[in-house]
């Protein structure tokens, strides 16, 4: 267990360090979720600052619901850092800041107290966005491709009867950093959400990595079958990916 939390991306290391704590710790009963939720009224008028940002560590009680979204955070949150975001550290923080911000912008509209599931969905988003050739499974029961995840996920929230609220608050941020990031710099040439420089000095070894926004990359064509066998007869495709 120690081996694989050291192995985790610094960034995903600490987010979710601090969510199993705050967590574990509303459980225990060393803090309590009072003291950590999101009010708007309180930050301002009381100047409890530090609620914009504990707000997103806490994931509910110990149990079969934290863990499938310790699982989606871990999944999906080391997938980026590792992936799209590889030796760029500075620009996953970046990142997951301006979700984070823009989730607390909305928070106060819809009445959301914990925003740490909308930032976890909106990795979810942008993850699907970048890699919308990956085929995956739901249950077995049918397959789809990548940037249909977020959807798939919140139609089967919709079905255990939760609100769909938290998720497509995730959603509208995720789109909203996806066209900044992705679409718009290839549109126009200008990058808005530039990582500062104050980001970049707490990983100095992201100083010589450029990101350059590109297209996903579409998949090789699929070889037909050789001389003489009917088309039947092909390999089969290799089985997707399925959605846990």
């Amino acid at each position: 267990m120690d081996e694989w939390w050291k192995q985790l991306p610094v960034v995903t290391r600490t987010y979710v360090t601090a969510s199993f704590l705050t967590t574990a710790g509303c459980a225990l009963d060393v803090i309590t979720p009072y003291h950590i939720y999101f009010n708007a009224w309180l930050i301002l008028q009381k100047m409890e600052l530090w609620r914009l940002l504990t707000n997103f560590f806490f994931f509910g009680s110990l149990g079969l619901d934290f863990v499938f979204h310790m699982f989606f955070l871990v999944k999906y949150c080391k997938a980026l850092e590792e992936g799209s975001f590889r030796s760029r550290s500075a620009d996953f923080l970046w990142m997951l800041l301006f979700g984070g911000t823009l989730l607390t912008l909305v928070a106060p509209f819809v009445n959301v107290q914990f925003l740490g599931s909308s930032l976890t969905f909106m990795m979810v988003y942008v993850w699907g966005r970048r890699h919308q050739y990956v085929t995956l499974s739901f249950l077995g029961i049918f397959n789809f491709t990548a940037p249909y995840l977020p959807w798939v996920l919140l139609g089967f929230s919709v079905v255990l009867g939760s609100s769909p609220v938290v998720d497509l608050l995730g959603m509208v941020a995720g789109h909203a950093y996806y066209f900044l990031e992705d679409v718009y710099p290839r549109m126009t040439g200008r990058r808005p959400l530039k990582t500062p420089g104050f980001v970049r000095a707490m990983f100095p070894g992201d100083a010589d990595v450029i990101s350059v926004p590109t297209a996903p990359a579409a998949p090789a064509p699929r070889p037909g079958p050789p001389a003489g066998v009917p088309a039947g007869n092909a390999p089969e495709e290799q089985p997707a990916a399925a959605v846990q």
